[in-house]
């Protein structure tokens, strides 16, 4: 759809959120940031970490978000024997004794990677190639992914025996890290009523591909005014510890901080909170909004820092 000004297409994604969260709610009981967190990342055409314990609703929020968004869904299940081929595709023999190639789960528009740290650095690296390139590469034959493409990955924080820790510098590949907690008790009590009846829920697509692509080139139209410009990557070059611009604390207890990326990420990020809150251009509020989001897994901490019960989430409200 064509919109004739910048504000109407700007005012046609806050309306879209608005009847996009309306829609999920139908399904999905509280986890309002986490639905915001998602919609902002998709809008912003990045891709997404959840951190959450099993039973979260994890699965059905991003089958959900694929339904109201009317694209198509692929769940990968992460384990120690998976190989890149199962997930990009592999050349097969067809009955005309030529080979074709068989197209991997990660087609489709969005692809949840259930357990990402379950599986070996190589079928890692090749999911997360793919993210950033947006095409795969099989037997020298380039095959690109569908557009919009979003990936929804899941890590357990609690089971580590078995794992293969996603490195920094592939962490960095995702736009947000998104906490799910657990849900409070009116919500448990809402969600359990919900789910032990007979219920149906028909849910009605909002959007679709052509939309959503029209929305992500329009949320990178968004103006920024300098200084809010200037407190993203402040924000960024203050993480860096023994850096001239690294605080007390940051000295005191990163070991690695923030790099480039999570400057272009805030900026994006906060563009498209704007947006979806019906603003032309965002305020360093909006930058605030998205931090935790961006910087949660790109700067490490060190063992002061765990001594002293400091977390990420509080070092990162040290620099806002």
């Amino acid at each position: 759809m064509q919109y004739k000004t910048d504000i109407e297409a700007v005012d046609a994604l806050a309306s879209s959120y608005k009847a996009l969260s309306k829609e999920i709610s139908k399904v999905i009981v509280g986890q309002e940031e986490v639905v915001r967190a998602s919609i902002i990342s998709l809008f912003s055409n990045g891709h997404s970490l959840l951190v959450g314990v099993p039973g979260l609703a994890k699965t059905l929020l991003i089958n959900t978000l694929a339904n109201v968004l009317d694209l198509s869904f692929k769940r990968i299940q992460f384990t120690p024997d998976l190989m890149p081929s199962d997930i990009t595709g592999s050349e097969v023999l067809g009955d005309d004794r030529h080979f074709h190639f068989n197209r991997g789960p990660l087609f489709a528009n969005i692809v949840l990677a259930d357990e990402i740290n379950r599986t070996p650095p190589k079928t890692q690296a090749a999911l997360l190639e793919a993210m950033q390139e947006r095409h795969v590469t099989v037997s020298g034959q380039r095959h690109d992914l569908p557009a919009p493409f979003f990936v929804l990955a899941t890590q357990n924080p609690i089971e580590q025996e078995g794992t293969y820790p996603l490195p920094e510098a592939q962490l960095d590949r995702f736009m947000f890290n998104i906490l799910l907690n657990y849900p409070s008790y009116e919500q448990e009590l809402e969600v359990v009523r919900q789910t032990t009846v007979e219920r149906k829920v028909e849910l009605t697509p909002i959007l679709n591909a052509g939309q959503i692509m029209e929305f992500q080139k329009v949320v990178r139209k968004i103006p920024v005014a300098d200084n809010v410009m200037q407190y993203a990557v402040n924000l960024a070059t203050r993480s860096r510890p023994n850096t001239e611009r690294a605080t007390k604390e940051v000295n005191q207890y990163v070991t690695w901080g923030a790099g480039p990326r999570a400057s272009q990420n805030r900026v994006l990020g906060a563009k498209c909170h704007a947006a979806l809150h019906g603003k032309y251009s965002p305020d360093i509020e909006d930058v605030r909004s998205i931090a935790q989001l961006v910087l949660r897994h790109r700067i490490v901490v060190n063992y002061k820092a765990e001594a002293d019960g400091l977390n990420v989430d509080k070092l990162i409200d040290t620099l806002l």
